[in-house]
């Protein structure tokens, strides 16, 4: 299988139609790759909170129009990262669309843990409520985006529910770099998984991005690993390595917290 991971550059003085364009470019330049990633908020920004309401848009927007054309352009399976999404009967929403190489909707997900402490996104955008897989022919994806890498709880409830390569956009800030590649090698391990993270360059409202996309396979090992400027990281690996990781070195079998065990009152 092989993925190709966009770190686009979110900078200001850019409109969001010209980024819109740039990215549309970029995926159709990767045709011939199984799957293609973009990060979370590359229209506007993770970080340009004042800019979600006015640049948000529904399912059916332009950017659900250009990346459409784009997966079926390329041919190429899409993860097209996320947008701040408007519900004509609710709150924001950041919220990543998948589309098949036909250019079809394939999945919609509206990331559950909003960043912020009581302001910025978690207090600007609703939270999702429901675990989303995708089935590709050769593998399963598990959806998260950026902040939920934080939460191992949510990548457990995918493996449960299928997931074989866990896919991950972020805008994630340089000051706490080195957590991003922690925890992408340790949702990889604990998974038995592939991780495939895709973050920005640049810099967000004033918030220089980590960049650093990665691929992880599920020993943990770091199959490719991005700069911090703009660039589109392609790498190949063989899915079939999670059922033999977890046929070697059955872990998961193991669990028991987290199971349905009987609860003192």
């Amino acid at each position: 299988m092989r993925a190709s991971v966009i770190q686009i550059a979110v900078d200001e003085g850019e409109s969001v139609e010209s980024r819109r364009r740039r990215a549309a470019s970029m995926v159709r330049d990767q045709a011939g790759a199984d799957l293609v990633v973009l990060p979370e908020l590359w229209t506007t920004g993770a970080f340009a909170y004042e800019d979600f309401g006015q640049e948000a848009e529904p399912l059916d927007g332009p950017t659900h129009e250009a990346m459409a054309k784009a997966a079926s352009d390329a041919g190429v399976w899409l993860h097209a990262g996320s947008i701040p999404e408007r519900d004509p009967d609710g709150p924001l929403y950041n919220t990543s669309l998948v589309f098949s190489p036909s250019g079809d909707l394939a999945a919609v997900y509206r990331k559950i843990h909003r960043f912020g402490f009581d302001k910025g996104e978690a207090v600007l955008m609703g939270a999702g409520t429901e675990l989303v897989t995708v089935r590709l022919p050769s593998t399963t994806l598990g959806l998260g985006t950026c902040y939920d890498l934080r939460f191992p709880e949510l990548f457990r409830g995918l493996v449960d529910a299928g997931a074989e390569t866990l896919v991950v956009p972020a805008g994630w800030p340089e000051r706490r770099r080195s957590h991003w590649t922690l925890l992408a090698q340790a949702r990889a391990v604990e998974n038995q998984s592939f991780v495939v993270a895709c973050g920005t360059a640049g810099t967000h409202a004033g918030v220089p991005q980590a960049g650093h996309s990665i691929v992880v396979d599920p020993w943990g090992e770091v199959l490719a690993e991005a700069g911090a400027d703009e660039e589109v990281l392609t790498v190949e690996f063989d899915p079939g390595k999670v059922a033999t990781t977890r046929e070697q070195f059955p872990a998961l079998k193991d669990r028991v917290l987290g199971l349905d065990l009987p609860r003192r009152p």
